[in-house]
């Protein structure tokens, strides 16, 4: 049972740094990651200890806890895949998207909240021109790591 537990406990502990601190462990290439590692070792744990303590045979302990461990690994490592195959990686083309300026925006800073459905949090700003905050913008280039807006004419 202690060797379950120990096992179990480093699972968790490797899980929580992968998740915590990021990525610490990756082997082949991705192929393995440390959260699925993680996550296999806390099930080998969890289910050796339940097994030992039904008093079953301890090799029925080891065989039933590498086997669900080896099932967990594969699940969370199939999922962390299509997590990180989503939307996140994509590349999103902002211009024409309309926003409101958050801040006074200026050529040199500036945040603004955009209405398109991927912009969850507002984004660094910058204009050729001054813009009040509170007024209606619309990106005219995008950068990774900021926009450049001029102010919303629906006449244009």
């Amino acid at each position: 049972m202690l060797v379950f537990a120990l096992i179990g406990a480093a699972g968790l502990v490797l899980l929580l740094l992968s998740l915590v601190v990021g990525e610490i462990l990756d082997v082949g290439d991705g192929a393995l990651s440390g959260t699925s590692l993680g996550v296999g070792a806390v099930v080998f744990g969890a289910v050796g200890s339940v097994v030992t303590v039904n008093g079953w045979a301890p090799w029925i302990a080891y065989v039933a806890s590498a086997v669900v461990g080896l099932l967990a690994v594969l699940v969370a490592q199939l999922l962390i895949r299509r997590l990180s195959a989503t939307e996140d990686n994509a590349r999103v083309d902002l211009v024409g998207v309309q926003g409101t300026a958050t801040t006074d925006i200026s050529q040199s800073s500036g945040e603004v909240a955009l209405d398109a459905v991927s912009e969850l949090e507002r984004r660094l700003a910058w204009s050729m021109e001054p813009i009040a905050s509170g007024t209606r913008v619309v990106v005219l280039e995008h950068q990774p790591n900021s926009v450049r807006v001029g102010p919303y004419r629906p006449e244009d």
